[in-house]
């Protein structure tokens, strides 16, 4: 490929996960090289990028025919054949992309991908953890979780925090926590005051240990 794909992303391995992941970057205005032995797979994720092809073998040479080794990112999306996940992870990393991403499907497929020198990602564990989140608490949006205990999460504020400011819940000192974002009616605001009062259905982004975050999110249910 002429064009520099620098600051482009690979995807191999087109299943609901990699197709997935080539329909969000091809829509956020990415240029995706996509590869999978399926046509049919191929040809379904041909509406979404120019850079889709069918590879039968997976090896040094075809997947240069294809101009993966030009870009930033790669993401080996080959969750259930493990050798195979395994090899190209291998062989996309020797070919120098700078940054190599690979779904793992337990934790000893993802600590051997690890030594590889891959970062990993687990999508069903991670799925599992989330609606399990959003199942315990009916506050909870989104949630971002950070190394050491930390998290980010998107919660609806409702229950007695509704009419008080943030300068009477003193958030800060009372669960040691940040609220680093407000949202009401589909406006962010992250420069906010703390004589910012807080209305039914605001959310709020907040970041701080999990068990800091837990007892705030209690508390906004409680009358």
């Amino acid at each position: 490929m002429k064009k520099d794909m620098s600051t482009s992303f690979g995807v191999i391995g087109l299943g609901r996960f990699g197709s997935a992941l080539v329909k969000i970057l091809s829509e956020a205005g990415k240029e995706v090289i996509a590869v999978d032995k399926s046509e049919q797979a191929v040809k379904a994720v041909r509406k979404y990028t120019d850079y889709a092809f069918v590879v039968e073998s997976l090896n040094q040479e075809t997947l240069e025919a294809t101009g993966i080794q030009n870009c930033g990112t790669v993401t080996i999306c080959i969750g259930e054949a493990i050798d195979m996940s395994i090899l190209t992870t291998m062989l996309v990393i020797k070919m120098g992309i700078p940054h190599v991403i690979a779904k793992a499907t337990s934790t000893e497929h993802g600590d051997v991908l690890k030594r590889l020198g891959a970062s990993v990602v687990f999508p069903e564990s991670d799925m599992a953890v989330y609606m399990g989140k959003r199942l315990l608490s009916g506050n909870l949006i989104d949630f971002i979780s950070l190394d050491d205990g930390v998290e980010i999460r998107r919660i609806q504020i409702g229950g007695r925090f509704v009419g008080q400011t943030i300068q009477e819940i003193d958030v800060r000192r009372t669960y040691g926590i940040n609220i680093i974002a407000i949202e009401r009616n589909h406006q962010t605001d992250v420069d906010f005051s703390a004589q910012y009062c807080f209305q039914e259905g605001d959310i709020v982004s907040v970041i701080g240990k999990v068990e800091k975050i837990d007892r705030f999110e209690a508390d906004i249910t409680r009358s």
